[in-house]
């Protein structure tokens, strides 16, 4: 079915080059947008009116026809949404309207030219004095009343997802729209934006398996980065006193609703501050972005309420361990800990302490709904964060937990070189005992550090999982545009005249 739809469409693009009309023009003049018209004559016009006084000029793709014999109504949609046309073959002409007909089909991309008016049910329409099309569609659209359904399909072919679904295509446009947020915010409180390497031969600031490649002209494998930390605290060190970075950090891991190999992260640091300052800052930013988007802090998200006023929850990580689990992450033996895991048959590949602690606060961070901070990690699972200054056992570090997910990780970052060579050390051992998410050593960043970086407070937030809340999405794939998918061929073989392409 779809390979005889896409031979009628070949031989209709056939057809129009032999009326002399190239179905691939090089340009339109699209004055207006789809919003832009409604927004100027939607609300002057009443149902019947006319505004045959005006011209308007726009484009899209063509989403619908209903066609009534010697008139048709049909849709256009472009960035901003759809508007309906109205042709009639008495006023385009029996030509130009044969070819309308005929050849326009629902996927194709037309620029069409006319003015104004309301219809009988108060529907604003263009009629269409003249028409060219722009770009004639070969495969069909997906059945207009369902779209795509298949996920797989949804995220290997994203570009008809957003064609087909309005809501897809403004998902996205939310997305964009939230990282602006971000941005202005950040610019509004004398953050700086700058980049960092994504190609790096030491990988540092997150515990993750690392994307290897190699480097040709210098014959050596290098790293896609895992986190931009260490090149943002080198900018603090040479001077800079707020920066930020949003972009791609790449970590060589499974896929789930809520973990993508390659995602987006916000890192930013700031000079003479403490994680009390990030924390404040946080509570700010996403309240700012929450108020922005809906008008209010209140948001339905899978349906729970979600509440982003400030102030956050805090809550300490021991605690609520202990009151969840019954066993001190700080005062109790690896044993203990061991043994409550085994009770609810969690496998431990690497015993060690850190190891043991992450697995224990993996049981109980589901019921975290409400945003919280999550506070005072032991030291062994934050090599980069500062001993916190009332008890070195644990670090001034929190996480920012929403329905069970991290969505912000921060420190007060470790400024002190001899400390963080000893724990890239301890990383060191982990890695040759196995653990390939440890951390490298960083011979250059501490020696970065050795010419002193200034107390630091920094911040990364998971973009991705961000707007997943935002735009209550389930799943991390359905904010990524082009998320990671397991290669599969095509169904059937492109081929134009009998030639494979």
């Amino acid at each position: 079915m779809l390979e005889e739809m896409r031979k009628q469409r070949l031989k209709e693009i056939e057809e129009l080059r032999n009326m002399g009309i190239e179905p691939y023009p090089y340009g339109y003049d699209k004055e207006e947008s789809s919003l832009r018209i409604k927004e100027k004559y939607d609300r002057e016009l009443q149902a019947g009116q006319v505004k045959d006084d005006v011209r308007v000029s726009t484009a899209g793709r063509v989403m619908s026809i209903r066609d009534h014999g010697k008139s048709a109504f049909f849709h256009i949609k472009d960035q901003d949404g759809r508007i309906q046309a109205y042709i009639r073959k008495n006023s385009i002409g029996p030509e130009k309207y044969d070819i309308f007909k005929k050849l326009v089909n629902v996927g194709d991309i037309l620029g069409i030219k006319g003015f104004p008016f309301k219809s009988r049910t108060g529907e604003l329409t263009i009629f269409v004095e003249d028409f060219q099309i722009l770009s004639k569609a070969i495969r069909p659209l997906p059945e207009k009343w369902h779209g795509l359904k298949d996920k797989e399909i949804i995220y290997r072919q994203r570009y008809v997802d957003m064609i087909a679904s309005d809501d897809s295509l403004n998902r996205f446009k939310t997305r964009y729209k939230i990282i602006r947020m971000i941005k202005e915010f950040l610019d509004g409180r004398g953050f700086i934006e700058v980049e960092t390497p994504t190609l790096v031969y030491v990988t540092g600031g997150a515990e993750a398996r690392p994307f290897v490649t190699h480097l040709n002209v210098f014959d050596m494998d290098m790293y896609l980065r895992i986190a931009t930390e260490l090149y943002l605290k080198r900018y603090i060190i040479g001077g800079f006193e707020r920066v930020y970075e949003i972009g791609k950090v790449f970590r060589n891991e499974g896929i789930s609703y809520k973990h993508s190999p390659e995602f987006t992260s916000l890192e930013l640091y700031w000079a003479y501050a403490d994680y009390e300052d990030i924390m404040n800052l946080t509570e700010e930013l996403i309240e700012y972005v929450v108020k922005r988007t809906f008008g209010t802090t209140k948001i339905m998200y899978q349906g729970i309420e979600i509440d982003f006023s400030r102030p956050f929850k805090r809550l300490k990580m021991r605690d609520f361990i202990r009151e969840k689990l019954g066993v001190d992450i700080l005062e109790d033996s690896d044993e203990d800990m061991m043994r409550v895991l085994k009770e609810r048959d969690v496998n431990v590949p690497i015993k060690s302490r850190g190891h043991l602690i992450n697995k224990l606060w993996d049981l109980v961070e589901e019921d975290v709904v409400q945003p919280t901070f999550l506070l005072e990690h032991p030291v062994e699972i934050s090599p980069l964060a500062k001993r916190h200054r009332k008890d070195p056992r644990v670090t001034e570090r929190f996480e920012l937990i929403i329905y069970g997910r991290e969505i912000a990780n921060a420190f007060s970052e470790l400024n002190d070189p001899v400390d963080q060579y000893q724990r890239f050390l301890e990383q060191s051992k982990l890695r040759e005992a196995g653990d390939e998410e440890a951390h490298m050593m960083d011979k250059d960043f501490v020696r970065a550090l050795e010419y002193g970086m200034p107390p630091t407070g920094g911040l990364g937030i998971g973009i991705d999982r961000l707007i997943m809340f935002l735009t209550d999405s389930p799943t991390i794939r359905d904010v990524i545009a082009f998320p990671l998918v397991n290669p599969k061929s095509l169904d059937e073989e492109i081929e134009y005249g009998g030639e494979e392409k």
